[in-house]
Formats: structure tokens, C-alpha cells, sequence
């Protein structure tokens, strides 16, 4: 592509972007619907850049806006979501509490619900649970295949910070910005009561993702809702409301899928976590098939769970005070381990945001000569703090090797095999 070209292609998405805020601005007065000819919404009008910043129950307030913000935006789900009327709330709302009775059986319901398997754990037993649970969101849609799975771990965080997590979807995309590429809240049902996010119930839009272009991204449009069970058990449950805006482009939807919550001892937490999902997998390449999606890991209840687990160790490494002084292989001192984990945070953010299949960016796909697809693509940084100001190129490739996981990590970890691999290195030591 010529540079003439490329810069055209960047005016012109300026110039979309232009006509996209003001028609949302008329949007706000007229009460009508975004313009259908509108392309893509900037980040920047909705969402912040996500940042974890590293407080005490505090996972991701810095509003600055960033390269990695661009992953923000809204896609054409998302923009084409119109707030509902009056007359479907009760409808969100019965939805809703049914979700929550139903989210809180299946995170306490052993066999027959749900039933061990050797290699994928527990699987949910469909039969048993369209008996359970014969109201629902209606049956599989055709072509659609069910997804369930379930999670338990223990974290080192207090409920109320986990439920404020789950809840504000700054927070929320920024602990799981590996699989949540974009989030928003389209409107806030209910605050809650008693200061807190009890009954708090909100409608939003978010798009899933693998990190690589040959998954597509899944984007469903549901309801929130949070409530206290007891003293020491909160949920958290999510449903899709594909029922009440109908879409042909819709590859996916969630049946009830969220979390309970049981506060511990210490500051720590029992969660466990449920994903049930309906999705048409068609367009995924072979090659995941078999090895993510159709087992469940790839958006199931692990990954989740695995997420959860290791942001909730990060927070507390930073806030550690027995780390030993004299090692000189360790950083010591508090701000230099939050330095420094915010460094590891804005590199994983901006990998992701680079090899998924996010909407918000379009791939194009090389002609190889061998079997592998390299997909590029070009995106601008304008306002980055962290990159000088131009046009990157980012490229991708997927493939399989018939190698253990752990050994293909150990060797890209290892200095003395990195002149074996690493171009940049020029075959030099790597220390």
C-alpha cells in the first residue's frame, strides 16, 4: 500500500468517526437510532482506556486515553442495541430474577446436573437440565451448539472488591481484558440499595475474544444483575436479551452464566464460576476446534477462573512487604514492583490487542506458499504516551506443533535457546 493510500484511509476514518459523534450527539435529542451508514465508534466517546492501577481495591480507574483504549469501541451489535422501552422492562426484569435463581442452583448442584469427565471436568448434563430449568431462554437456535462449564478457586481479595469488579465495566474489562476486547454499559436499571450493589441491575453489550484472528470474536447483548444472598454470598449472573432485539448476525448468546460469592476468612474469597453459552462455531478455523472451543476452554468457566486468579495475585504482590532486601534478582521496593507490573500489564494489553479478532480492527490475510495464513494490520497512534506517533504494522500467524505446552514454554523462556528463534537477537547471546 503506498503512503498516499494509507494516509487517505486514515482521513477517512477520521472523517467517520466525525460523523459518528455528531450523530450521536443528535442521537441524545432526536431519540432516534445511530444513522445506519455509521462505521465505527472511537473509544474515547464511551469507555476509558483500560490501566490496572494497582491500589487497594482499586483494579482500573486511569481514564487516559491510550493505543490499547482503541479496543473501546463499538461494533455494529453494539451500536445497533437500542435502549428498551418501557413496556419490555418488567420482561428484563423477570428475565433477570429467574437468571439469578438459576445461577445460584447450578453453582450449588452436584450429579446428575452436572457430570465428571476424565479429561474436561465437569460437564453439564443437558437433559437433566432443560428438566430443571424448562422456562429459560427458549431452545438451542438452529445451527447453535451448548457450551457450559463450571469453576472453584479461592482469591486473595475481599467479596466487596470482587462485586465492584464484576460490576463497573471500567473494572470489569480491565481484570479481563484477555477475553473481554470491548465492553459497555448501555444503561443502569437499578443502583442497588443500602449503599451497595444489592438488586443492582444493568444492560450491557460485550464482545469476547481468543487471543487469535482465526477464532472469531463472540458479542452478546444482556442483563446484569446482582443480588445478596445471606450475610457472607453474593451472584452475579448475566442473560442475553437477544429475545427482545432480535439480530441475524448474532453468533452467540449467554443462558445464565456468572458467579457466587462467598466471603472467607482474611480477606480472601470463594468463587464459583459458571459459563453457559449457545454458539454457532461454523467460522472457526480447524485448527481450534478440536483444541479450544469445542472443549470449552477457550471461553469456558477455566479461563475465567484463571484470569481472576492471577490479577488477584498480582494486586497483592504489589502490595507485599516481606519481600527479602539484598536479592538482586527481585525488585524490592513498593513502587518499583508497581512500576514494573504495570509495564507487564501494558505489554499483555497491547499483545492481545494485537493478535485477536476483535471488530474494532480489520485483518487481511497474505498469500503464503505454505498452509499457515499470515494476517497484517495497520492501525494509527496518535495520543499514546507509551509509542511515538505513527502508523505499526502488526502481524499474525497461528499453527500447530505436536510438542507439550510446558516444553514449547520453556524453551521461548529460555535465554540460551532465544538465538534459535529470536530474529532480533542476530543469533547473539541473549542475557
Amino acid at each position: 500500500m503506498s503512503f498516499d493510500e494509507q494516509h487517505l484511509r486514515i482521513e477517512n476514518g477520521r472523517l467517520r468517526e466525525e460523523i459518528d459523534r455528531i450523530s450521536s450527539i443528535a442521537a441524545k435529542y432526536v431519540g432516534k437510532p445511530l444513522s445506519s451508514h455509521s462505521t465505527q465508534l472511537t473509544s474515547s466517546q464511551y469507555i476509558p482506556s483500560r490501566s490496572l492501577d494497582l491500589e487497594v481495591g482499586n483494579f482500573g480507574t486511569n481514564h487516559q486515553k491510550s493505543f490499547v483504549g482503541e479496543m473501546h469501541g463499538t461494533s455494529d451489535i453494539m451500536r445497533s442495541v437500542s435502549i428498551p422501552c418501557e413496556a419490555d422492562r418488567p420482561m428484563i426484569v423477570e428475565l433477570a430474577v429467574a437468571a439469578m435463581e438459576e445461577i445460584v442452583i447450578m453453582a450449588q448442584t452436584g450429579d446428575p446436573l452436572w457430570v465428571l469427565n476424565d479429561n474436561l471436568g465437569e460437564i453439564l448434563n443437558e437433559e437433566e437440565y432443560f428438566r430443571m430449568f424448562p422456562r429459560g431462554i427458549g431452545p438451542n437456535p438452529i445451527g447453535f451448539r451448548s457450551e457450559a462449564s463450571r469453576e472453584f478457586t479461592v482469591v486473595i481479595t475481599n467479596h466487596i472488591n470482587l462485586i465492584e469488579i464484576l460490576m463497573d465495566v471500567n473494572q470489569w474489562s480491565s481484570v479481563f481484558w484477555g477475553i473481554v476486547s470491548r465492553a459497555l454499559t448501555l444503561e443502569v436499571l437499578s443502583t442497588g440499595v443500602a449503599g451497595n450493589y444489592n438488586g443492582a441491575l444493568q444492560m450491557m453489550t460485550a464482545e469476547f475474544q481468543v487471543p487469535s484472528p482465526l477464532v472469531p470474536t463472540r458479542e452478546n447483548y444482556f442483563v446484569r444483575y446482582c443480588k445478596q444472598h445471606g450475610d457472607n454470598t453474593w451472584a452475579v449472573v448475566d442473560v442475553s436479551l437477544d429475545s427482545l432485539r432480535p439480530s441475524p448476525i448474532t453468533r452467540s448468546r449467554r443462558r445464565p452464566s456468572g458467579c457466587l460469592i462467598q466471603e472467607l476468612q482474611n480477606g480472601y474469597s470463594k468463587v464459583t464460576w459458571v459459563e453457559h453459552m449457545e454458539v454457532d462455531d461454523r467460522s472457526v478455523h480447524t485448527m481450534y476446534k478440536p483444541l479450544l472451543v469445542s472443549t470449552g476452554l477457550a471461553f469456558g468457566a477455566k479461563r475465567w477462573v484463571a484470569t481472576l486468579e492471577r490479577q488477584c495475585e498480582r494486586l497483592a504482590s504489589s502490595m507485599a512487604s516481606n519481600i527479602p532486601a539484598g536479592d538482586l534478582s527481585v525488585t524490592t521496593s513498593p513502587e518499583g514492583r508497581k512500576s514494573t507490573l504495570k509495564l507487564a500489564e501494558r505489554m499483555v494489553m497491547s499483545f492481545s490487542s494485537r493478535v485477536g479478532a476483535s471488530t474494532a480492527h480489520a485483518w487481511t490475510t497474505l498469500t503464503t506458499t505454505g498452509s499457515d495464513d499470515v494476517r497484517i494490520m495497520t492501525r494509527k497512534s496518535i495520543d499514546d504516551p507509551w509509542r511515538h506517533p505513527g502508523i505499526f504494522l502488526s502481524a499474525a500467524t497461528s499453527f500447530w506443533i505436536p510438542v507439550a505446552p510446558k516444553r514449547v514454554f520453556d524453551f521461548l523462556r529460555d535465554e540460551n535457546s532465544r538465538s534459535e528463534w529470536d530474529i532480533l537477537s542476530n543469533g547473539g547471546l541473549v542475557q
